[in-house]
């Protein structure tokens, strides 16, 4: 039966770590990680969360976009796994938007992104997905794909300008 797992903080040298690849997607403990995985993100009012905020070092990630405390204005959508995935390609445009990371706890930021990006990833079936996101979804996969690749948010902010507490964002937003 999943669970919601312990959440690791910035300075957990796991976060600085480039992932593995998963290797055996039907395996059962994988299984069980993509459904831990889900229920930590839901549990903690993510839209996302990648398998090393939870000390697993591998390329496996959920965008879980829903209206919540963190995000009210977040897209509904089911929760996806996203195994090994790739960016096959990427717009020219870069737009700041607001980040936060549930392993950065109480900091948000302007983060500079790709407008939209074509991807490629693995299904929880073992079935090869190719699809262009944009967007709120594009900024959530490219927050989760910087963390199979060892970068937090905060290492993508352009000016200490940009940063921002938590009760300050909260401010800004209301």
């Amino acid at each position: 039966m999943s669970q919601s797992r312990k959440i690791i903080h910035q300075g957990n040298p796991i976060l600085s770590q480039k992932s593995l690849p998963v290797e055996n997607i039907q395996s059962p403990q994988i299984q069980e990680l993509i459904s831990e995985l889900i229920d930590t993100t839901l549990a903690a009012n993510g839209v996302g969360i990648a398998a090393p905020q939870i000390a697993e070092s591998l390329r496996l990630f959920i965008v879980a976009s829903r209206p919540n405390p963190r995000y009210p204005d977040a897209p509904l959508m089911e929760p996806t796994a996203m195994i090994n995935p790739h960016i096959i390609e990427h717009s020219q445009e870069v737009v700041k938007g607001w980040e936060g990371c549930l392993s950065v706890p109480n900091i948000r930021g302007l983060v500079p992104r790709y407008q939209w990006i074509n991807i490629e990833y693995t299904d929880i079936n073992g079935e090869i997905q190719q699809c262009q996101i944009t967007d709120f979804i594009a900024r959530i996969f490219q927050h989760e794909y910087d963390h199979l690749e060892g970068i937090l948010f905060v290492d993508r902010i352009e000016s200490d300008d940009d940063l921002f507490s938590e009760a300050e964002y909260q401010k800004l937003i209301s």
